[in-house]
């Protein structure tokens, strides 16, 4: 099973995507997933100025720098990330536009840097369609470009998304695009996070009058269970891996009045550490779900821990060295645990 790391998830904002890259190779990850902020800092500073981004011309021009970079290095591109806001838009409006000239844009840049993969995140925003066909529709419109090039798409259910925050949104919605180069990048908090956890409350769970403890961990079993037994292993194009601190004192079950983010993109965005380096979320139970699948691709690391200074100072290595030991472990304990 190969593993990878994730371009932002490694670092502070003054490393270099160079840095970055050998600190992944040294603890010996196979490849990357390749952020798109990444790539724009590493044209700035290629460049030496501000690189906008949709100027996608030089883009491509450091994608290619970036290609032979990460060659250099014996990794892998496997997948660029994250496509964001694009599915549901009104048909005829600006952001529809918007969102299609972005495909166009990132399409050219996967053909740059040597990947086939591109992972789309199910939207977050507002006024878009919810109706799962109207998506599809999107969707399987974007399937058709990329496959012209023979690249694939992975989509991925963001745990606060406007339309499909759960596994089985994304699975259905796949299903209803119907196309060999569309299936779903899994992800352990997101549906931990999503079915399970919940940074709003003092316990960091689900609570709602409804639900008692014992038949939250029943549903959430019934879920994984599901998964388990109805998605093919070759829909499943990679597993992306990481933890929940719980947030104490818990958020506010508001948007953030500044980034407008919803509490679990919030939590999403900062409070999300490698497996078995602070959180609490069932994790390994995802994992074995998503293995008895039969799933054997990508085991990737995607996390973003705000108290990456104060554990790794600036030590990259130390860092990536952490996050090759975190998969091996999840890896081996999702073979051992029990989701029934």
């Amino acid at each position: 099973m190969p593993f990878a790391l994730a371009s932002c998830s490694i670092g502070l904002p003054k490393h270099t995507l160079h840095q970055k890259i050998e600190a992944i190779r040294h603890a010996g990850f196979d490849g990357i997933e390749l952020s798109f902020p990444d790539l724009q800092s590493y044209a700035n500073l290629h460049f030496g100025r501000d690189i906008a981004e949709d100027d996608y011309d030089t883009l491509c021009e450091a994608g290619r720098a970036v290609r032979q970079l990460v060659e250099r290095h014996n990794l892998s591109i496997f997948v660029l990330q994250p496509f964001s806001n694009f599915e549901g838009w009104p048909e005829g409006s600006e952001k529809r536009k918007d969102a299609f000239e972005r495909a166009r844009g990132w399409i050219r840049i996967m053909e740059a840097v040597g990947t086939d993969m591109l992972q789309v995140g199910s939207s977050d925003s507002e006024g878009i369609a919810t109706d799962p066909d109207r998506v599809a529709a999107d969707l399987r419109e974007l399937a058709d470009m990329l496959a012209e090039k023979g690249y694939k798409l992975a989509y991925e259910n963001w745990c606060w998304s406007t339309h499909a925050p759960r596994w089985s949104d994304v699975w259905n919605i796949v299903q209803k695009v119907d196309r060999p180069n569309v299936g779903l990048c899994l992800d352990t908090f997101q549906s931990a996070g999503g079915e399970w956890g919940d940074p709003t409350t003092e316990s960091g769970r689900i609570e709602t009058p409804a639900i008692t403890e014992m038949e939250l961990s029943v549903r959430y079993r019934a879920s994984l269970k599901e998964l388990a037994e109805t998605v093919p292993a070759d829909k499943i194009f990679f597993l992306q891996i990481s933890d929940a601190y719980k947030v104490q004192p818990p958020l506010e079950n508001k948007p953030d009045p500044e980034s407008g983010l919803r509490p679990r993109g919030q939590w999403s965005h900062d409070y999300r550490p490698l497996p078995y380096d602070g959180g609490y979320l069932p994790i390994e139970q995802f994992a074995k779900a998503v293995l008895d699948t039969g799933f054997k691709g990508w085991f990737s690391v995607e996390v973003f821990d705000g108290q990456f200074e104060k554990k790794f100072g600036q030590d990259l290595n130390k860092y990536a060295q952490k996050a090759m030991d975190s998969c091996k472990e999840l890896l081996a304990k999702a073979k051992e645990s029990d989701t029934q």
